[in-house]
């Protein structure tokens, strides 16, 4: 018996090297573009589907033979891994709800707590603080936020027990990762009324649907490839997620219906010998995440996140993302970073000079040379003018990104949004293209508020905010906590908002002047919505600024959308007055100052 059980853990062993070394194969293959890794992805799911299933029907002999329990968590743990490492690569949401489900079933199970002697093993309790530090990722991506506040309560104590028992060493980092998880949390308490992802509940409007669906271009484009960039020192971020990219990938992601949906878990007996063959514990399948999930519901566009990316880094990417986009299809660039605030090489009298800080980037042009010649009536870039900051403090040219940066990427269809202090430099790529013309959404130059002292400027963009939780962003502006005591209230709110939304895609459907570049990409429901949240925080900044400084607090648009959605139409500037006074906030507004 003791030899059978010999063999049997020495097979165990050998498939749990087999199914690692599979695992750090796969681990460093790039997280973007369209070339197929299927065929190594297929191996490494298949090395661990035999594994899961080989320990499951062994396990009694595999315990006796002296296997713990937190080696069945550490493979379950791996197993999560994948799955979440496969979602960020595809963007595919079912990816994303088996981590969470194996993560879940680790937690239930107390694979790494149960197991005799860690509290006393240093490399499992890390072991455990990395289980913890990814569920905590999941979970927060899937707004699980019950499961959040119950991680983040388990992590902080796990922590301080670690610093309890290994006093010789230097638990910094895990600190630090609990300051960021408790920073990540609290910078969008408060302000989370609705889900984030487009719900066909609240995203989709009846009334226009026949006008949207009867819409017709020369030419439409499949929305199908993002790249999101962010670059600020000290943001608000958790792992290698930023805030501002947190609610970019979540605004370009379907709400999937079967989030709703709560599976029954088999209890383990006290040794743990139960078998559950459910998606939870069982052997891997994408049987559960189907169930999970609206099978009619389209694809998400792929999305390649980038945190602190060099320049260089940044603009690779882009290409590759750009050579395998498919025909007929655009590809969403969005930047949110630092403009060159701090770095300049502009002399102190240039910066103090003009009466606002955009008198600053015409006078900039003047001080480097010439900024753009005519060739043929082409717009070309002979210098540039401006640059956003992707560094640490310093000077190096190799650190800035440059408008003229993005001039190759024009060759195909792209839908460039710049978030940032110095975003209004890259409104000279608009007539700079080269092949096609770029749909660009620039933010203001600065945020505004109605108390500034009370909003934390590093708690995400103001921009960013409005294009992924518009009626959020606007109570944050005025200074009002969304409370869930006031459910119907911002019910009603939100309706105000939706009844606008559907009359302005009727006018936009309807629009016989609406530029082509515009006109061959909204059909898209992700672009769509972002175009009449764009519409609405400029409408609503250009009541809300100060006239003499509206230049520095409002967001460009290039090419112009139709003049029947300007800010300040009627029927866009209606839908902004009934809102300011459904909050009763109109003195907060110029609406007599046209």
């Amino acid at each position: 018996m003791s030899e059978n059980n010999d063999v049997t853990l020495q097979t165990f062993r050998a498939l749990v090297e087999s199914a690692d070394h599979k695992f750090a194969r796969v681990r460093d293959v790039p997280a973007y573009g369209r070339v197929s890794q299927s065929h190594f992805f297929h191996k490494v799911f298949k090395a661990y589907t035999r594994l899961w299933k080989y320990q499951q029907e062994n396990r009694s002999k595999l315990v006796q033979c002296g296997l713990k329990r937190w080696e069945i968590g550490e493979i379950a743990s791996r197993i999560g891994q994948l799955y979440f490492s496969q979602y960020m690569r595809t963007s595919d949401i079912r990816f994303l709800v088996e981590a969470y489900v194996f993560y879940e079933a680790i937690l239930s199970r107390r694979y790494f707590e149960g197991s005799e002697g860690s509290p006393r093993d240093l490399g499992v309790r890390s072991k455990e603080l990395r289980f913890y530090a990814r569920f905590l990722l999941v979970s927060i991506i899937l707004n699980r936020f019950e499961m959040v506040s119950h991680l983040m309560d388990r992590f902080v104590a796990l922590v301080d027990d670690c610093r309890s028992n290994f006093r010789e060493t230097n638990f910094k980092e895990w600190k630090q990762v609990v300051q960021e998880i408790v920073r990540f949390t609290k910078a969008d308490k408060g302000f989370s009324i609705r889900p984030l992802r487009y719900c066909t509940t609240f995203d989709t409007h009846r009334s226009s649907l026949p006008y949207v669906a009867r819409f017709h271009a020369k030419r439409v484009l499949k929305f199908q490839d993002a790249l999101l960039a962010s670059y600020h020192r000290n943001e608000v971020k958790f792992a290698e997620l930023t805030l501002d990219t947190y609610r970019m990938i979540q605004c370009l992601e379907w709400e999937p219906s079967g989030l709703f949906y709560q599976k029954p878990t088999v209890k383990p007996t006290e040794n743990g010998d139960s078998i559950d063959h459910s998606g939870a514990s069982g052997i891997i399948s994408m049987n559960l995440a189907a169930d999970m999930t609206d099978p009619n519901m389209p694809s998400n566009p792929r999305k390649a996140t980038l945190y602190h990316p060099s320049v260089t880094h940044l603009m690779a990417v882009m290409a590759t993302i750009c050579e395998e986009l498919p025909p007929d299809s655009v590809v969403l660039l969005y930047i949110s970073a630092s403009g060159k605030t701090g770095h300049s090489n502009v002399s102190p009298t240039e910066k103090s000079g003009g009466s606002s800080k955009y008198s600053r980037y015409k006078g900039l042009s003047q001080n480097l040379g010439t900024s753009e010649t005519q060739n043929n009536g082409k717009r070309e870039l002979s210098s540039y003018d401006d640059y956003l900051w992707f560094g640490p403090k310093g000077n190096s040219g190799s650190n800035s990104l440059y408008p003229g940066d993005l001039i190759p990427f024009t060759r195909k269809p792209l839908f460039l949004i710049i978030d940032s202090d110095n975003s209004h430099a890259f409104k000279v790529l608009h007539g700079a293209e080269r092949g096609e013309t770029a749909a660009l959404f620039l933010s203001p130059l600065r945020p505004i508020f109605k108390n500034p002292s009370e909003v934390h400027t590093q708690n995400g963009s103001q921009f960013t905010f409005f294009l992924t939780a518009p009626l959020s962003a606007f109570c944050q502006m005025i200074g009002v906590s969304p409370n869930e005591a006031d459910a119907d209230f911002y019910n009603e709110a939100e309706n105000i908002l939706a009844n606008a939304f559907s009359e302005w895609e009727i006018i936009l459907c309807s629009s016989t002047n609406i530029d082509l570049v515009w006109a061959q990409i909204i059909t898209d429901p992700f672009i769509r919505r972002l175009i009449l949240r764009f519409i609405f925080c400029r409408s609503l900044l250009s009541f809300f600024c100060p006239p003499e400084e509206s230049e520095q607090y409002m967001p460009l648009c290039l090419p112009q959308l139709p003049p029947s959605v300007s800010p300040k139409s009627e029927v866009v500037r209606s839908a902004v007055t009934q809102l300011a006074m459904h909050f009763d906030v109109t003195d907060s507004f110029h609406f007599t100052d046209i």
